[in-house]
């Protein structure tokens, strides 16, 4: 037997051999509100003796640890909800104690209970968790903050999120465009489980019992006409006098760049946005910062934004590298415009998490320039050399245009 099991209860009844597992066990950890159901399980009568409940994750994790190191203590059985290993404690409990001592018996996760009461599938649904812990004292992190759950819905047809007592439900529907339909489910599993089922502004304007979770479903439209997320062109993007980072270029510095799918991207001397508003729709959970100091570019940043809907841009109207110094530390950085400050912004860019630091330059003196500031400060660099040829059509045939040669400068921090 092994000398740890986590077990998940509230949907399905216990088979055999957990039943046995349980039997074995020299004490069952329960939460209270684990507690009450699993009173409702036939097993309890029988092995009632042996439940320590502990209401604090921290408490838990030290009487695993405790018990780990004194096998009186062992072996011990540990309940959870549903799944475990979806935003449970048995990841946290396998991360610290290790594979080796622990076993895990999952029940139905919530999500799944979820979907299958409303009869929607779930194999393309988008799973967030928005739980933060149940100690308000001590909220872990989490990847995703309700201002996420907006510009998600654009992106997925259906979204599951697990909730707590601040990401609630009425907090969650109080973000949604109007164009969505949300579930709530309230207690599953429980005797008095219930779901309900409305608009963004009649879910806001509720209050719903804990523990709950919600679904959002995208309705009018269909996954066909979803929009294309890579590939705007020069006529589609909002600029001024041909001042654009031209469509291939764009593609190749994108490519180079090598964004996450989140995190902070900055794009130092942002032009028109062309940069900003592709990563934008190709990573629509990555947070773009868009730094202009020209105002009419900045308006058309801003213009762009509104028109591809892209959220997660954050327009910084000043000159860098002063803009830069309260903004979040980034992952990625592209230097398009520099006015004259390019070694003092790559001496800020050096200092910041950044991995890969991508600058475009058009004219040789800028890209000696940029390879000495970045292999200056420790950037392996490479350069790729962009000579793009379009057709266009002159006294009724086709001829070949060049347009002018770009310098891609590819800087990365050595491992």
């Amino acid at each position: 037997m092994n000398r740890i099991t986590v077990i998940g209860i509230g949907y399905k009844p216990l088979n055999k051999r957990t039943q046995e597992i349980m039997e074995g066990a020299r004490v069952i950890l329960a939460t209270t509100r684990l507690l009450t159901v699993f009173q409702g399980y036939d097993l309890f009568d029988r092995v009632k003796e042996k439940v320590l409940v502990i209401d604090s994750v921290e408490r838990t994790m030290e009487y695993l640890k405790t018990a780990l190191s004194q096998e009186s203590l062992l072996p011990v059985v540990v309940l959870a909800s549903g799944d475990p290993m979806f935003s449970g404690i048995g990841s946290r409990i396998v991360r610290e104690l290790g594979k080796e001592p622990v076993e895990v018996i999952p029940d139905l996760s919530s999500i799944q209970v979820a979907f299958s009461r409303i009869k929607e599938p779930w194999e393309e649904a988008f799973l967030v968790s928005l739980h933060g812990g149940p100690d308000p004292k001590k909220r872990r992190r989490l990847p995703y903050e309700i201002g996420h759950i907006p510009r998600l819905i654009r992106h997925h047809q259906r979204i599951a999120i697990l909730t707590d007592r601040e990401n609630n439900p009425q907090a969650i529907a109080a973000t949604l465009p109007p164009d969505v339909l949300v579930y709530v489910f309230e207690k599953l599993g429980y005797d008095d489980e219930r779901i309900t089922q409305g608009t963004p502004r009649e879910i806001a304007a509720r209050i719903f019992a804990d523990p709950n979770l919600v679904i959002i479903k995208r309705i009018g439209d269909s996954d066909s006409d979803q929009r294309i997320p890579f590939g705007l062109t020069e006529t589609e993007i909002s600029h001024s006098r041909g001042l654009i980072t031209k469509d291939e270029v764009r593609a190749i510095t994108l490519h180079a760049l090598r964004l996450p799918a989140r995190g902070i991207f900055w794009d130092i001397g942002a032009g028109s946005g062309s940069i900003s508003i592709e990563a934008a729709r190709l990573c629509p959970e990555l947070t773009v910062y868009a730094i202009e100091n020209e105002k009419e570019q900045a308006d058309h940043i801003e213009a762009n934004k509104m028109r591809f809907d892209a959220a997660n841009v954050n327009v910084v109207r000043g000159l860098a590298p002063r803009a830069l110094i309260t903004l979040p530390r980034p992952d990625r950085v592209f230097i398009g415009g520099n006015r004259g400050k390019l070694n003092d912004i790559i001496d800020v860019v050096a200092d910041t998490p950044a991995k890969i630091v991508v600058a475009n330059a058009v004219t040789l003196k800028t890209l000696s320039a940029v390879l000495e500031g970045l292999e200056k400060k420790s950037f392996l660099t490479t350069v790729t050399g962009v000579s793009v040829w379009r057709t266009r059509v002159l006294a009724g045939a086709k001829q070949a245009r060049a347009l002018n040669p770009v310098f891609i400068v590819k800087g990365e921090k050595p491992v």
